[in-house]
């Protein structure tokens, strides 16, 4: 089930007191700076998306996970926000992936879509308000490279459409990447057709085998760069509030994104004409080493949460800075999962306690989100919440942790479903009530060796008991 944000269940923080400023770091300017909305009525928000030809590794659920954060704090803050992150469904890996396995490029886009959805969402990940496809947009990067060719920025060579990129005299202000830099670091194959090393493609043909559509070039399809540039102008419009993304994307697609959005647009002298903040997260490591097929530690999302609840791993990649690289491992799972069950032991203890959903979030951990998400200092400001309300169990410490915790996107699920109170998915849940009240029978009886045996056949079931004034309870913990 796709989550949905909690816009009903928290109230806005607009309090009297606190009235927070929105710090972000913007890479466009290198620094950290005051976010100031193109419009303050409706803040506008694009993070590049998936290509959809395999699962999703974990880094790029960094990414989802941070940017859904990001738009649950600006929902808090700004009346309305549009939030769009797109799928890109027409790609050469997508081709290479159809080609070896047989299946067709529409069920290998299908498929894998739907997997990422389903994978983000166990993440707590909620949908964009829209999720385009590149393959509906054709037309709109059509359109989008015709005004670069009439404006001097983009030429046609051998049936590809190239921008170039001397014409933009602002690219690698985003990078900072000088000339060398930029030939160097480049993606896109240095080919005898080109004016310079450096020019990308726009449109390349295609086979007869291959995905296309018919052009004023000849029939073919897009590059990659050109799908978000349309995209993003088409359901957001110029220049839009934020652009994100993992850092990988900085060089060269994000770079490539400002050149051919602001040359379209007649632009060429300001970067931020396409969007006004560009946001990036860290890299994630695996065991201190960069994720490559060559190391054989390519960390799926999919593969994680056979082994792990959705809701401890995105903890986990918010359990860092999200410009800080992550190193992933299995002790950093495990502490996010101890730091949940306490957090869960602390609810269940204060399931008698009046719940107040229009409890207003804490400022105490509003404060640390609005200064550039900082999560760490966030998530240390939620345990000790945690704490105060397990101290004094008042209906408004309750409701801010639960305030706190919607807007983190944890604790969304009964208490007792988490910790595993009375049930289990290995034995009858009557069989276990049955051995309680034999056990509670035995020590009334003064019969502790079966008592004591009855308590240890449990736990090598992953059973623990817990006796309580109210009478024993149990909870699996397997």
């Amino acid at each position: 089930m796709i989550p949905v944000l909690y816009a009903n269940t928290v109230k806005k923080a607009k309090k009297k007191n606190f009235m927070p400023d929105l710090q972000l770091y913007n890479t466009l300017e290198n620094k950290k700076t005051s976010f100031n909305p193109v419009d303050p009525d409706h803040v506008r928000l694009y993070a590049c998306g998936p290509t959809v030809y395999n699962y999703a590794h974990i880094g790029n659920a960094r990414m989802a996970v941070v940017f859904d954060l990001l738009a649950r704090l600006l929902r808090q803050l700004y009346p309305q926000v549009t939030y769009v992150s797109n799928i890109t469904d027409v790609d050469d890996k997508i081709i290479k992936a159809a080609t070896e396995t047989g299946e067709t490029i529409e069920n290998i886009t299908e498929k894998y879509a739907a997997i990422y959805n389903e994978d983000m969402a166990a993440l707590g990940v909620c949908l964009p308000d829209l999720q385009p496809r590149a393959t509906d947009h054709i037309e709109d990067m059509i359109f989008l490279i015709g005004a670069l060719l009439d404006n001097g920025h983009a030429y046609v060579a051998e049936g590809h459409v190239l921008f170039h990129v001397p014409s933009f005299p602002a690219y690698g202000s985003l990078s900072n990447r000088n000339r060398d830099e930029q030939i160097a670091g480049s993606r896109v194959e240095v080919a005898p057709y080109k004016k310079d090393p450096a020019d990308f493609i726009l449109w390349k043909p295609s086979s007869k085998d291959q995905p296309g559509w018919e052009s004023p070039w000849g029939r073919g399809r897009p590059g990659w760069h050109i799908e978000c540039s349309a995209m993003a102008a088409k359901h957001l419009g110029l220049p839009f509030d934020i652009h994100g993304g993992g850092a990988d994307l900085k060089f060269p697609h994000h770079e490539n994104e400002i050149a051919q959005s602001c040359c379209a647009h007649g632009h060429k002298n300001d970067p931020s004409a396409f969007a006004r903040y560009w946001i990036h997260n860290g890299f994630v490591t695996v065991s201190g080493e960069k994720m490559s097929k060559s190391l054989g530690n390519i960390t799926l999302a999919h593969n994680l949460l056979e082994h792990w609840p959705g809701e401890t791993l995105r903890l986990t990649l918010l359990s860092a800075h999200y410009r800080q690289p992550l190193n992933w491992t299995s002790d950093t799972i495990e502490q996010s999962g101890n730091f949940l069950d306490r957090l869960y032991h602390i609810l269940k203890d204060l399931e008698n306690v009046e719940t107040l959903e229009s409890s207003e979030l804490p400022e105490e951990i509003l404060a640390p989100l609005c200064d550039d998400l900082n999560t760490p200092k966030a998530l240390a400001a939620l345990n000790a919440l945690a704490k105060k309300a397990a101290a004094q169990k008042t209906p408004e410490l309750k409701g801010k942790l639960l305030a706190a915790a919607n807007l983190l996107g944890i604790l969304q699920k009964p208490p007792k479903e988490w910790l595993g109170y009375g049930e289990s998915h290995t034995i009858d849940a009557k069989e276990i009530d049955n051995l309680l009240q034999e056990r509670q029978e035995a020590r009334q009886n003064k019969n502790f060796a079966r008592a004591d045996e009855i308590r240890k056949d449990l736990e090598a079931r992953d059973i623990v008991i817990e006796d309580t004034p109210e009478g024993p309870t149990w909870r699996k913990t397997g």
